[in-house]
């Protein structure tokens, strides 16, 4: 199906869905159609859309960016997996697996190496394409590589979620003078503008850090991320699970100053803030709120082992040793000499710690349940703390 007419579908499959609900189509429905509908939404249909900087992509994760930062979560999860006895990982949403193969490799140069790497993956084109990336690992690495279509009743593993969490369907919320209403989208009848945004008033805040957001405030909410941390919590008898994403405490989440929220759309590379133009062909994303996510965490049972900076985390990991054996090229040990591929790596680590670039605003998160290992990425700089308030 060519691209225009798979958008000309989802805005049909949209303008049906606002039929079937009366008229009125909450904006975390929306979401969920504009990037998961089979066949047809943004992650079901183009794969890809995440990749390098100047290739025919949308936007770029760490793992594009380098190698090293798959490289120093193998030597975490390589740790925790051989104090603990755990011998799964599990990744969640794992994109162009990129950094599946990134660990893998990792692993397979040293003492360690699991003997399951499960995928769970909601959109088939995607997992296509994680496939074609895995088939590249050696014959004994890739065996170990599956997908899980469901989650077993009950499983041990080390968990990955790189940036899966703010991917997930939010609702929005606006504050008026009478309280707060939900945001959600109605049909316009315009066949160059089919979607316009309508407010329905009685909405619920879940969190008291709202009440710091003024008269005409929008937020989100992320119900569907909290439901995904506990459904997770329901499966995983023992491990832990790390989380790499943009995002906020609650108190930071509703600073007065973030007025507008956090919704923003991706698209070549470049953000703008409008979902509802053309669904299906940018990226559709919102921060997330931490505290929410620790919260549901902690009441079905699960701790909170550490929470942090990307930056803090990667750098306490051992980035900066991985970087220098990546440099040391040569057959005696010694440092290689520079060149492209060096300086490559070096600038990559800037951009993964750089407060500027995603060294500050994404954020580690370890949950866990079972384990007694302390972990590396959280020795100094915990803001576990932070999460309550």
């Amino acid at each position: 199906m060519e691209r225009s007419d798979s958008l000309a579908a989802l805005v049909a499959r949209i303008l049906d869905a606002i039929g079937q609900a009366g008229g009125w189509l909450p904006f975390d429905r929306y979401m969920n159609l504009a990037l998961y509908a089979p066949g047809l939404g943004y992650y079901a249909a183009a794969p890809g859309v995440l990749g390098r900087w100047g290739a025919d992509s949308d936007f770029v994760t760490a793992p594009e960016l380098s190698p090293l930062f798959g490289m120093t979560l193998a030597r975490q999860l390589a740790a925790a997996g051989r104090a603990e006895g755990l011998e799964r990982v599990v990744e969640f949403g794992a994109g162009s697996g990129k950094l599946a193969c990134d660990m893998l490799a990792a692993w397979s140069r040293g003492d360690w190496m699991p003997r399951e790497y499960a995928i769970v993956e909601v959109s088939a084109a995607m997992r296509a394409r994680q496939q074609d990336a895995t088939a590249t690992l050696p014959p004994d690495v890739r065996k170990r590589v599956v997908w899980w279509d469901r989650l077993p009743a009950r499983f041990d593993a080390l968990v990955v979620g790189n940036e899966v969490l703010d991917a997930m369907p939010v609702q929005l919320l606006v504050r008026t003078r009478h309280g707060w209403s939900e945001r959600g989208i109605v049909a316009t009848g315009d066949t160059a503008r089919p979607f316009a945004w309508s407010d329905r008033p009685g909405a619920a805040a879940p969190r008291r850090s709202m009440d710091a957001l003024p008269v005409g405030a929008v937020t989100e909410t992320h119900a569907a991320a909290e439901a995904f941390i506990a459904t997770l919590a329901d499966h995983l008898r023992r491990g832990l699970a790390l989380f790499i994403d943009y995002g906020f405490p609650a108190h930071e989440y509703d600073h007065p100053q973030r007025d507008s929220g956090t919704l923003r759309c991706h698209r070549a590379h470049r953000a703008h803030d409008d979902p509802l133009w053309e669904p299906g062909a940018s990226d559709i994303t919102a921060h997330v709120e931490f505290s929410g996510i620790a919260r549901v965490a902690r009441n079905a049972g699960m701790e909170i082992l550490g929470y942090t900076s990307q930056a803090r985390f990667l750098l306490n990991a051992g980035l900066l040793d991985t970087l220098r054996d990546a440099l040391t090229a040569t057959g005696d040990g010694g440092p290689a000499p520079p060149d492209r591929a060096g300086l490559a790596l070096a600038a990559g680590v800037q951009k993964l710690v750089n407060e500027s670039e995603m060294g500050e605003l994404f954020k580690v998160m370890a949950l866990g349940r079972g384990v007694r290992t302390a972990l590396a990425g959280f020795a100094q700089g915990d803001r576990a703390a932070a999460l309550d308030g």
